[in-house]
């Protein structure tokens, strides 16, 4: 097998990424189950919400026009109509001239617009003396003001956080439809590679990309379950993924910086189904391999953690939210290019980046080190028909 089959672009590698992807599969789930989840339907309101006038303040129910004119001096004088009570309906409409108490959140009696807040009320015996003018709708949420019956109240694709459950459980969804999270395996491959707890010998390094591919899936909304190292053996190769393609929706094969161990994870997915990209135009991540095995997405990532990184941002980050359902918002920061930054035209290249105060400074540094990937903020994309920026260049950084 040759180096690279063809390096195509990466906007042709991302289409295949998202072509290979499967459709989301929707589930239904307990409420109590969803932090996290990604809603697979719009969540339309079953009802008026609220389901009646209420008072946002502890206070009294009145007519507003009854408040016209009202001051510490001389104060609308009304009738005592009677107190209602939290969770109980009014027996009584509230007629002109009348005011009733009212807690926060209590349902509002027919016949009142508006609550005057307990500060500026005052009641002697059987009246209630009002201090201040208050304007209709005052104080108070109408039936039906935060949402209408069949409205969406949280929209198909949003990621649930603690607040979106407390408006699913006020809109009375006790089950939501959301998309099952795709589970992606994650396997290293390398002679070189020891499990991180262990003291490298002589010619190792420890398996970085395994728990940064674990956790950067988990960010992605899908669920991550590791097969640990796979030596470099053709043999060992093969059985391991094809143990992760039964267990899992798609697979990350991380590692083969050589053209040898390039080889052998191309063999391996070929032999399972095809390869489709083998090598795409940019920096840092040109080896990387794009295939299905059984039907599967599989993607070989680059050896090198910072490389990786990258890929797993350009390439990973669309096949995840094609399978998921969930697409967060890029975090993008507008700076100025603090210092030159060459690049050879033909290839996109990304080049990470410090953020420090309005300004983007390149953190360059020889490929294999990680101090550079360790001071960065995030990484800057050089088109591959440009030959760079010049400092004092306004530029877009993409925030990690």
């Amino acid at each position: 097998m040759s180096l690279f089959l063809r390096v195509v672009t990466l906007e042709e590698a991302q289409r295949v990424a998202r072509e290979i992807a499967p459709a989301p599969v929707e589930e239904e789930i307990p409420l109590g189950e969803a932090f996290n989840r990604v809603l697979a339907r719009d969540a339309a309101a079953r009802e008026d919400i609220p389901g009646f006038a209420r008072s946002t303040v502890d206070g009294y129910a009145v007519l507003a026009a009854d408040t016209t004119g009202a001051g510490e001096a001389i104060p609308a004088i009304l009738r005592m109509a009677g107190e209602l009570a939290m969770g109980s309906s009014p027996s009584k409409s509230l007629h002109p001239g009348e005011g009733m108490y009212v807690p926060t959140g209590a349902m509002l009696p027919a016949g009142a617009d508006a609550a005057v807040m307990i500060e500026y009320a005052e009641t002697i015996g059987e009246e209630v003396l009002v201090k201040r003018p208050v304007a209709p709708g005052e104080n108070v949420i109408l039936r039906g003001e935060d949402f209408r019956k069949g409205a969406t109240v949280l929209p198909r694709g949003r990621r649930i956080s603690s607040r979106d459950a407390g408006i699913l459980a006020a809109a009375g969804f006790g089950r939501v439809p959301v998309y099952r999270k795709p589970v992606i395996g994650i396997l290293s491959t390398g002679n070189e590679l020891v499990p991180v707890p262990e003291t490298p010998g002589p010619g190792q390094v420890r398996d970085a990309n395994g728990p940064m591919c674990a956790a950067f899936v988990e960010e992605a909304g899908c669920t991550p379950l590791s097969y640990g190292i796979v030596r470099d053996e053709a043999g060992a190769l093969s059985a391991a993924l094809e143990r992760a393609i039964r267990e899992c929706d798609a697979v990350l094969l991380s590692g083969g910086s050589s053209k040898d161990v390039r080889d052998l994870v191309a063999a391996a997915i070929a032999e399972k189904g095809e390869v489709i990209v083998h090598g795409i135009s940019v920096a840092p991540g040109k080896p990387t391999i794009v295939g299905r095995a059984v039907g599967k997405p599989v993607i070989g990532l680059p050896g090198h953690p910072a490389s990786a990184y990258v890929i797993l941002h350009v390439l990973g980050r669309p096949l995840f939210s094609a399978m998921s359902g969930y697409y967060p918002a890029e975090r993008k920061a507008t700076v100025v290019l603090a210092e030159n930054i060459p690049s050879q035209k033909g290839r996109t290249e990304f080049v990470r980046v410090r953020v420090r105060e309005g300004k983007a400074y390149p953190c360059f540094g020889k490929s294999g080190l990680l101090n550079t990937f360790a001071d960065s903020d995030g990484m800057i994309r050089v088109p591959a028909e440009w030959e760079g920026y010049e400092a004092g260049e306004t530029v877009e950084v993409t925030l990690w």
